[in-house]
């Protein structure tokens, strides 16, 4: 039988080994080994409970690790349970594997408390925090036992008083102890011995006591009593020790510990406030228990020293009335940032924060502060676990100086996200708080996926501000101890091999100055207290004389500790000095110290960056002004400036010949108006091509006035008078031929058109300058990087002229020109084929506006089009305006000068009359007139002759008709064939003369010129109407 119980018992254990096991049986190997002695295991049994035993913590991993999407449950401590938030109790039941992040919590039953830790995580590896701690539920033993009156209790290990707990008993002087010094928590929660009693000692001084009310947090999120406590108990023996503090008075200090948790501090202070003996002075740690205690001590007239709270709300006088703390405010910080960003010569920067109170309180005061200062906080991110998007944030809005609110382990997770999104190097500076560990970036930290070396060249350079809670200096304060002494006395007094280890050592010195503190300003307060009649002794809760004393004595304080200068500001806070470091190649360097009560920087000139100094807190852009380029300007002027000689040889020209009948009969002085204009628009090239790099810029709406006007003004000098000319040709010569012989072309008609035009524009231009007149506006691009490796952006920039209403004006103006240009071109076009004397030049004048039209029409919304570019905008407009002016000096002046200089005809009006011929071409236009008009004439004539003629052979058929009808019918028979007229050359011709009256037809009644139009109505047409043959006369009235 025992050889069949033995594979059983081995087949078990091949089930542990192979981590087969339940959870109950993996928590169970005693009773596993109990089960198989039950059963003959004997030696394999135990065997098995020792190998259990062994390799108990190595399995933790294994079966944590056979989940890859989470963590495995894990079983509560004993007596206790586990808080699992957002399941339910079906989903507990249900669920065998938590996701990452899920966070468990232990809860004790009864008057148990948690031993270890009481919350745990789950990591990306599938493996809970802190599982080489064990947690357990412990009971309580009353912590009446934890304080004696006028005596001393030390608890170990520290903490708070449960099963196993030991307190050790001490009076202090002038008192002895009755009763056991040692007690010893049992597991039912029970001291062992009764608390002990500190007797009055007979044979002691007889000094007074003063009790002071402590919470020293000995556990919990920060367990600064750890080292806080003894400091402060060292300060009152030395202090007690003293006869020139408090001689008559010995203080003692009654604590508890706080646990860092507001719930628990505010159960103990009332322990403190409702038990005796009175406390003069509460002493709390930690921001959230100060708050409590500091808000409920002014209903009590006590005052509140703190010795480690940083919280900016505590700050809040309103609030906290009686509230003082050795503990810098958080916001200390931030006025060595204002004078590190004032000696940098920083006016913007960008914050990203965690959000929490206590950094949220500190980012408002340092937003206020630099508002004062003058600087801009350009962006503000926060973040609550993530930091990625804040991050991405601060890189798309080109943050560069950025202040870093947040804890050490998200610190970790933004330096990875930074890492990432390149947001360091020689560009960008961050200032971070000063307290966390000398490697913090090279802790590995699960929750981010950047190696060591990428948070090492993420970090490098940055700035830390932090609060000096150790005087630097070597001098004796006022305990007569130097920093070194007071450190090397504390270590000793712990007893420990890395005190640097123990809770709250940094914070340490603080304690030990909120001590002094007290004992200054009570001493200080014995003499004003004495001359009312009162003594520190007759103090009670509803005693507010000796609070305001205490108060004013705080409130005065300044001394030497070992934690530097002592003061306190308005709102209670301490004003210390802060040490600036900076980090430098992977270790902290001291930079500098900043007093903020004297408003002094130490600075040791030690800070080294990656660039050429301190980089600029943006990016600098430089502006840049696109100007027209020089060689396009020179050469579109060279051509203006020949275009301008051209219009004066014109010009001169047209002058000179003015006597000249051709030249007359061209309007002279409506082609001087066009060169003139001509003239002024190339002028307006020079304007239009000058920038500020020619002028200055007050200078430059001057220019652009020039601009405007001679366009405007040498446009419609130009175009207006040849206009006039079309329009006058037009309304001349293309009507009927009576309303011509009417209206007759009156020089001083085309010089009053001429004249409206250009006042229209006169005055529009006025009108323009006087309600929107045109100034200077600078037109911003893209900004462009420069071509070398320069932290600068380039910002080009353009001038133009423009005014308020710029669209609209100019919206007018090309409206109105451009309904002009277009008439001119219907105009030019419907007299193409009209011949005058009076205006010999009107087709030229089409050819031109023709060219004219064009170029206006197609160059006036391409400039608009390309305003944003300076020389195709230039280019377009100035070639337009000299190819406008050329092709009309060249199209109206040189057909004139080629005509006179080829044919000689330099003669006056008043010479060609003496000679014989000479006028014989002006005359051409007259006759071909006169002739038109007798061709007319005739044509009326013939049309009614024709009218008489067939009237006539109206007359004849009737008569023949009549004549038929009274003849024998033997007659008609005979006559069948006879025709029914007789033949045109048998009839008499006086038949068919005209009707008295009627003008006759032969050559003696033509006008006299009817010879000279025989070419236009030959006579045999003549002959063939006159002379109708008698065949056709029945044709004629079918």
């Amino acid at each position: 039988m025992s050889t069949s119980r033995t594979p059983s018992c081995q087949h078990k254990s091949k089930n542990i080994v192979g981590f087969q096991l339940s959870l109950s049986a993996f928590h169970r190997p005693a009773k596993l080994a109990a089960i198989c002695l039950r059963h003959g295991g004997g030696v394999m049994a135990m065997q098995l409970f020792l190998l259990v035993l062994h390799i108990l913590p190595s399995l933790v991993v294994p079966i944590h690790n056979s989940s890859t999407g989470g963590c495995a449950i894990i079983r509560p401590p004993r007596e206790g349970g586990i808080r699992y938030r957002g399941l339910t109790q079906e989903q507990i039941r249900s669920v065998q594997i938590l996701p990452m992040d899920y966070e468990i919590e232990y809860i004790c039953r009864g008057n148990r408390v948690i031993v270890g830790p009481k919350v745990r995580k789950c990591l990306p590896n599938g493996t809970w925090t802190d599982m080489t701690q064990h947690s357990s539920c412990l009971l309580l033993c009353p912590r009446v036992w934890t304080s004696l009156e006028n005596g001393q209790v030390t608890v170990r290990p520290p903490g708070p008083p449960v099963e196993g707990s030991v307190l050790h008993y001490r009076c202090h002087s002038g008192f002895i102890l009755e009763g056991r010094n040692v007690s010893h928590c049992t597991k039912l929660g029970k001291w062992d011995a009764p608390k002990p009693i500190c007797l009055y000692d007979k044979n002691s001084t007889g000094k007074k006591k003063l009790y002071i009310g402590a919470l020293f947090p000995m556990s919990g999120g920060w367990p600064g009593g750890q080292a806080c406590m003894p400091s402060a108990q060292m300060a009152l023996d030395l202090v007690n020790n003293r006869s020139d503090i408090l001689p008559d008075y010995e203080l003692e200090l009654i604590h508890y510990d706080s646990m860092c948790d507001p719930g628990e501090s505010t159960k103990l202070l009332y322990d403190l406030l409702y038990t005796e003996p009175i406390k003069i002075v509460l002493l709390p740690g930690c921001s959230g228990v100060s708050t409590i205690v500091a808000e409920a001590a002014r209903m009590w007239n006590l005052i509140v020293l703190s010795y480690g709270s940083s919280s900016p709300a505590l700050s809040n006088r309103q609030r906290f009335p009686t509230f003082f703390r050795t503990h810098p405010s958080a916001t200390l910080h931030n006025p060595t940032r204002v004078q590190l960003f004032q000696k940098w010569k920083w006016t913007r920067i960008a914050t990203i924060q965690q959000t929490t109170e206590v950094f949220t309180s500190t980012l408002d005061d340092l937003e206020q502060r630099v508002k004062e200062a003058g600087i801009e906080i350009s962006v503000r991110q926060s973040f609550l676990t993530d930091p990625a998007v804040a991050v991405k944030n601060l890189k798309r809005q080109d943050a560069r100086i950025i202040v870093g609110l947040f804890y050490e382990t998200e610190a970790r997770k933004v330096f990875c996200e930074v890492f990432k999104e390149k947001l360091y190097g020689k560009k960008y500076v961050w200032f971070l708080i000063g307290w966390y560990a000398d490697n913090w970036f090279k802790i590995k930290d699960p929750t981010i996926n950047c190696t060591v070396e990428n948070m090492t060249e993420a970090v490098e350079g940055h700035v830390t501000t932090e609060i000096v809670m150790l005087n630097p200096e070597t001098v004796r304060g006022v305990s007569n101890m130097t920093s070194q002494e007071f450190l090397a006395a504390l270590i000793s007094r712990l007893g420990v091999m890395n005190p640097e280890e123990t809770g709250g050592f940094q914070e340490a010195p603080l304690a030990y100055d909120a001590i002094w503190a007290l004992a200054l300003a009570l001493n200080k307060t014995v003499a004003p207290l004495k001359a009312k009649g009162r003594r520190l002794e007759d103090f009670n809760y509803n005693n507010k004389d000796i609070t305001s004393e205490i108060y004013r004595a705080l409130n005065t304080s300044s001394f030497e500790g070992v934690s530097g200068q002592v003061v306190f500001d308005a709102q209670g806070s301490r004003m210390a000095m802060t040490l600036i470091e900076q980090l430098q190649e992977g270790s902290y360097k001291k930079i500098g110290y900043y007093d903020s009560s004297q408003k002094n920087l130490s600075w040791f000139g030690k800070d080294v960056w990656i660039g050429a100094g301190p980089p600029a807190d943006r990016t600098v852009v430089e502006k840049e002004y696109r100007f027209l380029s020089q060689k396009l300007f020179a050469a579109v002027s060279v051509f203006a400036g020949l275009g301008i000689l051209l219009g004066i040889v014109c010009l001169t020209f047209n002058i000179y010949n003015g006597n000249v009948r051709y030249i007359q009969n061209s309007q002279p002085y409506l082609n001087n108006m066009t060169a003139a204009g001509c003239m002024m628009a190339l002028a307006a090239v020079f304007p239009l091509g000058i920038d500020g790099h020619h002028v200055h810029r007050s200078q430059f709406p001057v220019v652009c006035q020039f601009r405007l006007w001679l366009l405007g003004l040498g446009f419609s000098l130009a175009y207006g008078s040849m206009f006039t000319k079309i329009w006058w040709v037009h309304t001349l010569f293309t009507k009927k031929e009576e309303k011509k012989e009417k209206r007759k072309l009156e020089p001083w008609k085309l010089y009053a058109t001429v004249g409206v035009l250009l006042g229209v524009d006169f005055l529009s231009l006025v009108i323009w300058q006087i309600v929107d007149p045109l100034h200077i506006t600078v037109e911003e691009f893209t900004r462009e990087a420069p071509k070398v490796d320069l932290d600068v952006l380039i910002q080009p920039l353009l001038e133009h002229c423009s005014s308020e209403k710029m669209n609209t004006w100019l919206g007018v103006v090309y409206g109105y020109k451009g309904l002009l240009l277009l008439l001119g071109i219907f105009l030019a076009y419907e007299t193409k084929s009209v011949s005058t004397e009076k205006i010999n030049d009107h087709r030229a004048v089409g050819m031109a506006i023709y060219n004219v039209a064009v170029l206006c029409l197609i160059t006036a919304p391409v400039t608009m089009i390309l305003s944003s570019q300076q020389d195709a905008s230039f280019a377009f407009a100035a070639l337009a305006i000299v190819f406008s002016a050329y092709i009309t000096l060249v199209v109206l002046f040189v057909p004139k000068m080629r005509r006179l200089i080829t044919r000689g005809e330099w003669q006056s009006e008043q010479q060609d009359t003496l000679k014989t011929g000479s006028s014989t071409n002006n005359n051409d236009e007259e006759k071909s007139r006169q002739l038109e008009r007798e061709n007319r004439e005739l044509q009326k004539i013939i049309q009614e002759k024709e009218e008489r003629v067939s009237a006539l052979r109206n007359q004849l058929a009737e008569r023949q008709a009549l004549r038929n009808r009274r003849r024998p019918s033997t007659g008609q028979t005979q006559n069948h064939n006879a025709p029914l007229l007789p033949p045109l050359s048998q009839t008499d011709p006086k038949s068919l003369l005209p009707p008295p009256g009627y003008p006759s037809a032969d050559n003696h009644s033509l006008p006299p010129s009817f010879s000279n139009s025989s070419n236009l109505y030959p006579a045999e047409s003549k002959m063939s109407r006159n002379h109708c043959h008698n065949s056709q006369i029945p044709l004629l009235y079918k």
